[in-house]
């Protein structure tokens, strides 16, 4: 089974690039399954609406999830609930709108994919993702496990990774946008990274248009920032797991 995950789509930007490529890099992988992150998806690049999510599904999206911009755009809530192949973080409360994990049907296997969020250096606080990833484990049945950790420090992800080795075919993160070179599988045959990248404008920092964020860093009052439309990638990475739900080998992607 290949496993193709698309890094952070960033704006209209991202969603442009995304329209362009998805299904030309879907075709060059041979992606049996293709789950997209989606949380800074609308044009300020904060949060998704339901018609950005049905755009990403018709793309070629077969799961998409979010993380700490989940409910960047409340249009969005609704749309949770009702749609189980949109995932918001699973350990956020659970009175909250959303689902944090769903199985899909992938080569005769039950594929369960799960989105949590890190606590390290993050605004909103939710509750353990070790804890949550254990439950999940113990109370859904798959046959193998796949999980966006969304979190801010490598230290907490490269931990989740540990902590998932040989339970989870795949850990990959989210959230700081910019790849890491440490793909490997893990001794118990889980496929790692630290992080998949970004969708949308390279030339930037973070997806923001580099000027905008250098001034902020400098000290300066500035507009709102705006996604950036420089050089536009689609980053990820690729998954190949075999029959018994182990990662046989992991590799980076990205395509303009």
């Amino acid at each position: 089974m290949v496993v193709l995950v698309i890094g952070d789509v960033v704006g209209d930007p991202g969603m442009d690039i995304l329209y362009r490529c998805l299904r030309q890099l879907k075709k060059q992988v041979g992606a049996d399954l293709t789950i997209v992150n989606g949380e800074n998806a609308t044009p300020v690049g904060k949060g998704i609406t339901p018609a950005l999510a049905e755009e990403m599904f018709d793309m070629g999206a077969d799961v998409i999830t979010l993380g700490n911009h989940t409910f960047g755009n409340r249009q969005i809530c609704d749309y949770l609930d009702d749609q189980p192949n949109i995932l918001r973080p699973l350990n956020y409360p659970p009175q909250q709108p959303g689902h944090g994990y769903t199985v899909v049907e992938c080569r005769g296997k039950q594929v369960c994919v799960c989105n949590l969020q890190g606590r390290v250096g993050m605004d909103y606080i939710p509750s353990d993702p070790f804890a949550s990833a254990d439950w999940l484990l113990k109370n859904v049945q798959a046959d193998l496990y796949l999980v966006d950790f969304h979190a801010e420090a490598t230290s907490e992800k490269q931990a989740m990774g540990y902590h998932l080795n040989g339970r989870a075919a795949a850990v990959w993160g989210t959230h700081t946008h910019v790849p890491t070179a440490d793909e490997r599988v893990l001794s118990g045959g889980t496929g790692y990274i630290t992080d998949i990248g970004m969708t949308g404008g390279v030339e930037s920092v973070i997806g923001v248009r580099w000027e905008q964020s250098l001034a902020m860093f400098r000290g300066q009052l500035g507009e709102r920032f705006k996604p950036s439309d420089r050089d536009c990638r689609v980053q990820g990475v690729v998954f190949e797991l075999n029959d018994q739900g182990k990662c046989t080998a992991v590799r980076r992607v990205e395509i303009s």
